[in-house]
């Protein structure tokens, strides 16, 4: 009998040390796993929680001290609520964890994502320059007689005589030799069969004469195509009178005679005034 008493004391003393094993080790476990998943949590949070599970810590082993020298029943029944206050806690920490690993982003206010600046228009490249514009030309209309063959040769005679930067009395002496020599036709020449594959509007026989004012290739003065271009022809003459000494004092006829060398060295006289008109029509 005393051997089984004895035997049933160890047994009880068993049981007992069971029961007071089993309502801590589940709730520990519970704290461990809870602490596992607050890893990848806030900081913040997790060390807001660190201090409860501290406090719960401490609490549970004091209550395990305690119970040791309580009798039975009382140990079982503290032991049981504290297994419920740690459930509890365990709870509360499952929360706190499942808190802490929601992302905090979602809850915070998105950055108002700024508005990039405006890539500056580009600046406008300067304007050139404005080229100055020409002088406007009169309305061509045929003047002293001329019909407008004659009047277009005039002009071009005018213009070379504007480009080469000569006086109105240069104009004049011009049209007046090609007044005496042409009549203002750009005419060919009976000598040059090449004279009538250009712009001509008649065609004359002195010598070898071609053109506005009947110069002669043979003489030096250019080539039967050159001289068969009114702009040509006119800058000859004026180049050549230029040549001449006090041309501007001399009387018109005897300054274009010392351009052209004539027979007849006063028939020019008789174009000046005619001559004067059209340079007038042109230049005003």
């Amino acid at each position: 009998m005393r051997g089984n008493g004895a035997h049933e004391q160890r047994g009880v003393g068993r049981h007992r040390a069971a029961t007071r094993q089993n309502p801590l080790s589940s709730p520990l476990k519970s704290l461990a796993e809870a602490i596992s998943r607050l890893k990848s949590a806030d900081s913040r949070k997790l060390m807001a929680v660190t201090g409860l599970v501290g406090a719960l810590g401490a609490a549970t082993v004091g209550g395990v001290a305690a119970g040791a020298g309580a009798p039975d029943t009382q140990v079982t029944l503290q032991s049981a609520s504290r297994a419920e206050a740690a459930q509890a806690a365990t709870r509360s920490l499952d929360r706190a964890a499942i808190s802490a690993v929601t992302p905090v982003e979602a809850a915070a206010p998105k950055a108002v994502p700024q508005a990039q600046p405006k890539a500056a228009a580009p600046k406008a490249k300067p304007k050139a320059a404005a080229k100055p514009k020409a002088a406007p030309q009169p309305v061509l209309r045929p003047v002293a007689g001329l019909d407008m063959t004659q009047m277009r040769n005039a002009q071009a005679i005018v213009q070379a005589g504007q480009q080469l930067g000569l006086p109105k009395r240069a104009y004049v002496a011009a049209i007046a030799c090609a007044m005496q020599e042409s009549q203002l036709y750009n005419l060919a020449s009976t000598v040059y069969a090449e004279s009538y594959n250009y712009t001509n509007q008649g065609e004359g026989s002195d010598h070898d004469s071609v053109g506005l004012f009947q110069q002669r290739p043979t003489s030096g003065w250019g080539t039967v195509r050159d001289l068969m271009q009114p702009k040509y022809a006119a800058t000859q003459f004026y180049k050549a009178l230029d040549n001449v000494q006090g041309w501007q004092d001399m009387p018109l006829t005897l300054a274009i005679q010392e351009v052209q060398v004539s027979a007849f060295p006063y028939h020019y006289a008789k174009h000046e005034t005619r001559a004067q008109q059209v340079v007038d029509a042109l230049t005003r």
